[in-house]
């Protein structure tokens, strides 16, 4: 990985409970897992979006989120994995994200992509068949209005004028194509925590992809590449699926009904198809370093999505992550590394 690599945690703000008061306690246990994360010194704190959410998530509107965890936290980033662009207007988006970016003191990255989901499309009166066309469109216009360019109308920029985006916009892509395209538009490169219609590992599809991706990089600042993995440290292997397996089956099974996965898996193949990382802190240290993308990622980004732990779990894997499997593979807060001069 790179010498001094940033790690995340990404939440879909998912919850058990339906109805208006599950969805707040699931608001309420995603703002509080930023502000676990931002004392444990996690880099950067990212947020999915969904409109529809089908078992995977639950937050449509994720810039009111972030402004309300920046008001929460001190120093760790915020940031969208994805915010899907087809479905927004590029220039409100681009006046939301300054907005936030103003008021967090410049801690904000926004990830974009094109979604997938037919009925998000329809009630947005979007054609999902255009989806590749729509999200490069409205990423020129994103990265125009983010460079405070005019956009829309002679002479209109957006307010509050947007500081320095230039190397703060991410897109997730699900193919090598996709990856030369994010490195043809200046992106940095979001690359998810499963493959959905490959039987070969996660990491062994992927690879070439991030691969192809650093070969089309013509941009004058460095690229990064964001590796978004499923990882759940608990006591013990036995105490991690008792906390995962049955979450991971069901959204395995889901994704089968829509044809991502084969149908009728069972929990040890769904764990593989989300290429799970799970167990004991050592077990996955060791696992990790067998991974085939991170030894090019800039960003680990560590999610536990589509499982479900109550927030106590949530927060001791939080913990676990940041005090004992990112300092194996490397990693140390911020404000813990080393000067350049005096120390080693």
């Amino acid at each position: 990985m790179s010498p001094r690599f940033r790690l995340g945690f990404l939440t879909h703000v998912q919850g058990r409970d339906g109805g208006a008061g599950g969805a707040a306690q699931a608001y309420r246990n995603a703002q509080e897992l930023f502000v676990v994360a931002d004392e444990l010194g996690f880099d950067v704190g990212w947020v999915a979006q969904h409109h529809v959410s089908a078992g995977g998530g639950g937050l449509s509107s994720p810039w009111p989120f972030l402004a309300h965890a920046a008001a929460r936290t001190t120093r760790i980033r915020l940031a969208t994995a994805v915010t899907i662009l087809p479905l927004e207007d590029p220039i409100r988006l681009a006046e939301d994200v300054s907005v936030v970016d103003t008021l967090s003191g410049g801690r904000v990255e926004i990830g974009v992509g094109s979604g997938y989901n037919d009925v998000e499309y329809a009630a947005f009166g979007r054609d999902v068949a255009r989806k590749r066309e729509l999200t490069s469109e409205n990423l020129a216009i994103l990265r125009a209005a983010l460079a405070n360019e005019e956009v829309g109308a002679a002479g209109f920029t957006v307010q509050p004028s947007a500081a320095d985006f230039t190397d703060r916009i991410w897109q997730g892509v699900f193919s090598a194509a996709g990856a030369g395209y994010a490195a043809a538009a200046g992106s940095q490169l979001l690359l998810n925590r499963a493959t959905y219609g490959h039987d070969a590992p996660t990491d062994e599809v992927q690879r070439p992809w991030a691969d192809a991706y650093l070969a089309a990089w013509k941009g004058p600042w460095a690229p990064r590449i964001g590796l978004s993995r499923f990882v759940y440290p608990a006591a013990d292997r036995r105490t991690a699926l008792a906390q995962i397996g049955d979450d991971v089956l069901r959204a395995a099974q889901r994704f089968g009904e829509r044809g991502g996965f084969p149908a009728g898996l069972g929990v040890d193949e769904a764990l593989r198809r989300f290429h799970s990382f799970y167990g004991h802190p050592d077990e996955i240290v060791a696992e990790l370093q067998r991974e085939r993308v991170l030894p090019v990622a800039t960003d680990l980004i560590t999610q536990f999505n589509p499982a479900v732990p109550d927030q106590d779990s949530a927060i001791r894997a939080l913990e676990l992550i940041a005090t004992q499997i990112a300092p194996a593979l490397g990693w140390r807060p911020a404000d813990r590394v080393p000067s350049l001069i005096g120390e080693s």
